[in-house]
């Protein structure tokens, strides 16, 4: 651990928020003059940093895309709006929740285009892990992500085990194939 606080100071989920907006342009888009998901994924990724970052006050980087639903295409020449905010804080790591609408210029028309979670990891500026402030979840809707976090987390957790005990196992069946 670093050496800073080992209790940082708790913050509301309000202060996490984040939005970015950008416009899809040729070289955002596919054949078919859609959003490529790379791009939109690059988007979140940026949009769910910057929650963490204002929750942090530290450097974060990326260690999961947890889940990301494609909802609707979004299409060339569309607004694009992402909105993020931290979810919960563990010690080190925080879930971020961000949504993606989508506007069409011509008509002023939204629609909702994508959601995803992300799982940041706090550093200090030599690359250990960092204490993170509580989450103080004050809405309904706040509390029920907040919960909700914690069931990801906990399936997250598990599932790295399987894949763990899948690859040793793997690995034991290479080295015996092997040595026959």
């Amino acid at each position: 651990m670093s050496s800073t606080p080992t209790n940082p100071i708790a913050r509301t989920v309000a202060s996490t928020q984040s939005e970015m907006t950008e416009i899809i342009l040729p070289n955002d888009t596919n054949t078919m003059g859609s959003l490529l998901g790379g791009r939109l994924m690059h988007f979140i990724d940026l949009t769910g940093a910057m929650a963490a970052y204002r929750h942090s006050r530290t450097n974060v980087v990326t260690a999961a895309m947890d889940h990301i639903d494609f909802i609707r295409p979004v299409h060339l020449g569309d607004l694009l709006t992402l909105k993020s905010s931290v979810n919960r804080a563990f010690s080190t790591s925080m879930e971020v929740g961000v949504k993606v609408w989508a506007e069409n210029t011509r008509t002023g028309s939204f629609v909702h285009v994508a959601s995803a979670y992300l799982v940041f990891v706090a550093l200090d500026n030599q690359g250990r892990r960092q204490r993170v402030p509580e989450l103080i979840p004050e809405t309904p809707n706040e509390i029920r992500r907040y919960e909700d976090a914690l069931r990801r987390r906990e399936h997250r957790e598990a599932e790295s085990v399987r894949r763990r005990e899948e690859a040793r196992m793997a690995t034991a069946a290479l080295e015996g194939a092997q040595g026959s």
